[in-house]
């Protein structure tokens, strides 16, 4: 550990195979699931008694490597490096950190892309619907396997957010404190209806082939494409015109042809193409229906309920709810409904809603405003 540089250092990701048959995960949707395995990272100590762990919470295209460098050829740094180490937000000193990818995606997990036992090939689309409730199930099992009775603080921004709200909602007792980060409770028709666009993006592209494309050509023109829509929703207008401007790309001067002229253009062809390179259409399309799906004011019986009821039993749960003001894809107004109904249950619950041009990546990029308010959050749920 380089704790000049606030670092973890080196790291590697291990897994946790669970749900062997007969023992398979009942999904919310009904299907059983098995054998289950989740790739997961961890960072700092364990303390005797088993009460400094944090579960931090990956968002769409995130994995389990959240800090330091991967023990790797390319030795990639961890998604959320800024918050995790000595010294940081997640102080590694103090804290036992863990993230896990979650279940299905691609980043070591089983996921659409994982080989399907029943038949030895890929599971494609024959892989069950996954839910933000079923992907805090998986997790579960991995605490009790690490022997973590009851969490300091799970966290996480986006998707992340949604997995961090589910397990205040399925499992309060397992928690002593809650951060959802640019987030919500259940997504707008707006968000869905993006979401759809990316997926038809997929399902478009002829080498997407019904999910079954993995012993051939992949389906990157449409997860590019995908890919370029959601960054499009990540950033605001004011962080797009303070990063890119009208300024062109490689050129003097408008070519009036079709070519990529605008820096913006060029940066999303090149984040479209860099994304294919490391992640699965099919999770793609998996892991945004999950968003969907995902809406704590409807129960596991799918009858409906206030989203005060859903959080009824975290009352003794501290919570930190953030928003970022130019966050245009998760808006404020969604945080604080959250934030109206764990008042209502009387739950201890601090908010922020932060000035910030950079949209909904703001909790990422916020790195300094990030790390004062979890860091003196998290000081204040240890000595509580």
């Amino acid at each position: 550990m380089d704790k000049s540089t606030g670092s973890v250092g080196i790291v590697h990701t291990q897994t946790f195979t669970f749900a062997e048959p007969p023992h398979e995960l009942p999904l919310e949707s009904g299907v059983r699931l098995g054998p289950i395995t989740l790739a997961y990272e961890t960072y700092g100590a364990l303390n005797a008694s088993h009460t400094n762990a944090v579960l931090v919470l990956h968002a769409l295209s995130g994995d389990a490597h959240a800090a330091g460098l991967l023990d790797t050829a390319e030795g990639r740094v961890g998604w959320w490096d800024d918050c995790i180490g000595p010294g940081k937000a997640f102080d590694t000193d103090r804290l036992f950190v863990i993230c896990s990818n979650v279940l299905g995606g691609c980043m070591g997990s089983t996921g659409p892309a994982s080989i399907n036992p029943a038949t030895g090939r890929p599971y494609g689309l024959e892989f069950p619907v996954i839910t933000i409730k079923d992907m805090v199930e998986a997790q579960r099992h991995l605490l009790d396997h690490l022997g973590i009775e009851r969490l300091l603080a799970v966290a996480g921004g986006s998707m992340g957010g949604m997995q961090a709200l589910q397990w205040a909602a399925s499992y309060p007792e397992r928690i002593r404190a809650c951060i959802p980060l640019a987030t919500t409770a259940r997504l707008s028709p707006q968000t869905i209806a993006l979401s759809e666009v990316g997926r038809q993006a997929i399902y478009r592209d002829p080498a997407w082939r019904h999910g079954d494309y993995y012993n051939g050509p992949r389906p990157d023109a449409g997860l590019a494409l995908a890919r370029m829509i959601g960054h499009i929703t990540y950033l605001s207008d004011q962080s797009m015109q303070q990063k890119f401007g009208r300024r062109l790309q490689s050129r003097q001067h408008y070519g009036y042809d079709f070519a990529t002229e605008f820096a913006v253009e060029s940066y999303l062809a090149h984040n479209g193409d860099a994304f294919t390179r490391r992640f699965d259409a099919n999770t793609y399309l998996y892991v945004t229906k999950a968003m969907d799906y995902f809406d704590l004011t409807v129960n596991g019986a799918g009858v409906s309920r206030s989203l005060a009821d859903a959080f009824s039993g975290a009352r003794d749960v501290y919570f930190l709810v953030v928003s970022f003001k130019s966050d245009w894809l998760y808006p404020s107004y969604q945080s604080q409904e959250i934030v109206r109904a764990l008042t209502q249950v009387g739950a201890d619950v601090t908010s922020c809603d932060i000035e910030s041009s950079w949209g909904h990546d703001a909790f990422l990029l916020e790195v300094d405003t990030m790390t004062h308010l979890l860091r003196d959050f998290l000081h204040r749920v240890e000595r509580e």
